[in-house]
């Protein structure tokens, strides 16, 4: 049973930083495709970012390139997301998610297995 849980959450000032972590279990954490959404309240959930099994390759939505970024630690089977910058309109829950398909762009949520229970970020302005 994969399990993954995120952690690292919370309410921060404009212009802020939060580092996200999420730890999975259950699985061989080193070959899937790690990825992090986020659903503000009444939208739906979109992509921010996703790192690749070898952490070779990275992608980030738009809105958010520059100021996060996605890192993982195999040996320690964890996902990071560094948030900085930080705005207002980044308030959601954000979601951490493993994908075991081995070719995709991995920026739906219908390409992930695997998905935690969501940890909230809340950003005052």
């Amino acid at each position: 049973q994969v399990q993954l849980v995120e952690s690292g959450g919370g309410l921060v000032q404009a212009g802020g930083s939060l580092r996200l972590s999420c730890a999975a279990s259950g699985c061989t954490f080193s070959r899937y495709t790690m990825g992090w959404f986020r659903q503000a309240p009444g939208k739906e959930r979109v992509f921010v970012a996703r790192i690749t099994w070898s952490s070779s390759s990275t992608l980030y939505a738009d809105s958010v390139k520059g100021r996060f970024t996605i890192s993982r630690d195999n040996a320690k089977n964890t996902v990071y997301l560094q948030m900085n910058s930080l705005k207002p309109e980044d308030t959601a829950v954000y979601y951490c998610a493993a994908a075991s398909k081995v070719i995709g762009l991995w920026r739906a949520p219908d390409e992930y297995d695997y998905w935690g229970q969501g940890t909230q970020v809340t950003v005052s302005s």
